[in-house]
């Protein structure tokens, strides 16, 4: 076999492996195959189309989230007609939120399809959940919003969604501490510091102070992930006291 019929036949192969993959994953055929292509090309390629547009999942991405929130928005309102504007809020926010769209994006094994010039450990760490909202993206742009629906159902809602695990559900210890400090008119104070020792990984210590609590510390290896750890332990220590 030539070279060329050779490199025609791998290609060949290669695009055809991607299309039954993203069937399988998808559990429904797709119509245009380059949208899923699209869907999971990072931009450190620096593709760009015949107009110079950059070719990668963001744009997707922000597609694919707004698709995802109108569809979660109107299962939520169509089973929880007692509840206010507030409430159906954080009650969604608790299903689309980024640690929740990374454990599907985890779930449903998405990276392998990634077409990235980084390291892997060089992809992170919302990874998984952009690529999660970008496929939705792919999905509304190539099927429509009733295959978009079809999909979310199948691998978030019906799998995913206990309305009355879900009321309880904390997604930011952080965000809890603080709105219950303001609710009750209390002090607290976050000192966050990046660690001066030996880790080959950066590491950040923070402190949370509550006027009526004790001091409270966590590390981690981010700010953000430091002062959320940090929270949460204050949260657990002193739950009785907080009674939310």
């Amino acid at each position: 076999m030539g070279n060329s019929i050779l490199n025609n036949f791998i290609l060949f192969n290669k695009k055809d492996n991607f299309y039954f993959e993203i069937k399988k994953l998808l559990k429904f055929a797709p119509n245009s195959i380059h949208y899923y292509k699209r869907a999971f090309t990072h931009r450190s390629l620096n593709e760009k189309d015949i107009n110079g547009v950059a070719v990668n999942y963001e744009r997707l991405e922000f597609l694919g989230d707004s698709i995802l929130s109108s569809i979660i928005s109107t299962y939520l309102f169509n089973q929880i007609p007692e509840g206010s504007e507030g409430y159906l809020t954080k009650m969604r926010s608790k299903i689309v939120s980024r640690k929740h769209l990374n454990e599907l994006g985890q779930e449903l094994n998405l990276t392998q399809h990634l077409t990235c010039d980084l390291n892997i450990e060089n992809y992170g760490e919302n990874i998984e959940g952009n690529l999660f909202e970008s496929l939705v993206g792919a999905i509304f742009l190539d099927k429509g919003y009733k295959y978009a629906k079809k999909f979310i159902f199948q691998s978030v809602i019906i799998p995913h969604v206990d309305l009355k695990k879900l009321d309880g559900k904390i997604i930011s210890y952080k965000t809890l501490i603080i709105e219950w400090c303001q609710k009750n008119k209390l002090k607290y104070c976050y000192e966050t510091f990046e660690d001066s020792g030996n880790d080959s990984i950066k590491h950040f210590t923070s402190s949370l102070q509550i006027s009526i609590f004790q001091l409270v510390k966590a590390r981690s290896t981010s700010k953000k992930k430091a002062e959320e750890k940090v929270s949460q332990r204050a949260f657990y220590i002193n739950q009785k006291q907080i009674n939310i």
